[in-house]
């Protein structure tokens, strides 16, 4: 069973897992693969805490950026599941629960890095799915099959016509091969009708003709 968490359930400090073009949203699974030294020791320092939390976040992906720094939002998730291999790796599954904003980082005597948390600006991610009113499911899925066509995916079209509107948006933001920095742009959606409006654009810009790409604004 799923736990549900408050405000007052989550802590102030939550170790950091910078992995770029990964997106993790409240309310979806994400598997991962852990070999690194460090980040095996973060995944069991946070198993043997009661909340299990790892924080998700992105590196600044343009040569613009800070070199090295992260983006200050990201996601948390628990740890759900887990496999140990015969090699030493970890397989694991993290369920989102909150995004987060990054307010202090700090290095310890742990291997990986650690860093304070705000989790009051998405506090609507601890509740209920979220719908959009007057969603247009029609249009989307056209738009999507366009899409698809051009970045030559095959989807499974049947869970997407039978996904909840939350479900179907978070999860195709997450598996799209976008650019991190346009993953980011997902994640610090405010709203599911702004993360479907960011995704509509997104899938538009992909499906331009060559030559009149232009910037994103």
């Amino acid at each position: 069973m799923r736990r549900r968490f408050t405000l007052q359930d989550l802590p102030g400090a939550i170790p950091l897992f910078p992995l770029p073009g990964a997106l993790l949203l409240p309310r979806t699974r994400l598997p991962l693969n852990i070999f690194e030294p460090r980040y095996l020791a973060m995944v069991d320092d946070a198993l043997k805490t009661d909340h299990r939390l790892i924080g998700l976040v992105q590196p600044f992906a343009s040569p613009g950026g800070p070199d090295g720094e992260l983006h200050k939002i990201g996601c948390a998730g628990r740890i759900t599941r887990l496999i140990e291999t015969d090699d030493g790796r970890y397989l694991i599954t993290l369920s989102g629960v909150s995004r987060f904003r990054i307010t202090a980082h700090h290095q310890g005597f742990q291997p990986y890095e650690t860093a304070d948390i705000g989790w009051e600006t998405f506090a609507r991610d601890l509740g209920q799915p979220e719908a959009e009113a007057g969603f247009d499911r029609p249009g989307f899925l056209g738009i999507l099959t366009r899409y698809f066509d051009v970045a030559r995916l095959k989807p499974d079209w049947e869970s997407l016509r039978q996904a909840d509107e939350e479900l179907l948006v978070n999860s195709l933001s997450m598996l799209c091969p976008f650019e991190p920095e346009e993953k980011q742009a997902l994640l610090e959606a405010p709203s599911l009708a702004n993360r479907r409006e960011t995704l509509v654009t997104l899938m538009e810009f992909a499906m331009r003709p060559p030559g009149r790409e232009g910037l994103l604004q």
